[in-house]
């Protein structure tokens, strides 16, 4: 085989090559994070054992989608970057959150609680709100995760505020739903990257 040819074909296995996609690092790992934290709120890990919640919110899908958000940034995705990027900050800050009302660390007291518990989640709402809205031009399968993700977060502000269980129930179950969201996409993902044929995640809502 000739230099002219090996260049050639060296050129060509480049150009097929696929484009890097870290939604395959990130959705897995926002897909535990849904989970254990739906699992918390059904009642499943008691109340007495919430400081579980922090190695599975702060190191799984806090820090695999900051990976996944930077990997992206620099593969020239923005918007994935940032969607990303926004999770990360969400669990990673929910991790922290829960580590510093259970060590007590953040020095907030019984009676603060609550407060600091909706002031938080009052933030992040309109976070995902914000989030929701402008990313509309995305296929279906994400927008309707991230509705499911920000009505979980207004059920649980909801519960803090008026002390309700049988909210806190329902936003378990929303919160399972978006974690199945999220792995319909991986899967659909993971088969179309390993040469199989992708799942359809459904029209966008804005065109």
């Amino acid at each position: 085989m000739s230099v002219d040819s090996e260049t050639t074909s060296s050129t060509a296995a480049v150009a097929a090559a696929p484009p890097a996609n870290p939604g395959l690092l990130g959705l897995p790992c926002f897909v535990a994070g849904g989970i254990g934290l739906s699992l918390y709120l059904l009642g499943y890990l008691p109340a007495t054992g919430l400081g579980a919640l922090v190695p599975i919110v702060l190191f799984v899908p806090g820090l695999g989608l900051i990976i996944s958000g930077i990997w992206a940034m620099r593969e020239g995705q923005s918007a994935v970057g940032s969607i990303f990027g926004l999770f990360g900050a969400f669990w990673i800050s929910y991790g922290m959150l829960v580590f510093g009302l259970v060590s007590g660390v953040l020095k907030v007291d019984a009676a603060a609680a609550n407060a600091a518990q909706a002031t938080f989640l009052t933030a992040w709402l309109v976070a995902f709100v914000c989030l929701t809205v402008s990313t509309l031009r995305l296929p279906l399968a994400f927008t309707v995760m991230f509705v499911l993700v920000t009505i979980a977060v207004a059920l649980v502000l909801l519960a803090v505020l008026t002390g309700s269980a049988g909210l806190l129930t329902i936003a378990g179950i929303v919160g399972l739903l978006f974690s199945l969201d999220g792995a319909y996409i991986y899967i659909g993902s993971m088969s179309a990257e390993l040469g199989g044929k992708g799942l359809g995640l459904g029209n966008p809502m804005v065109h």
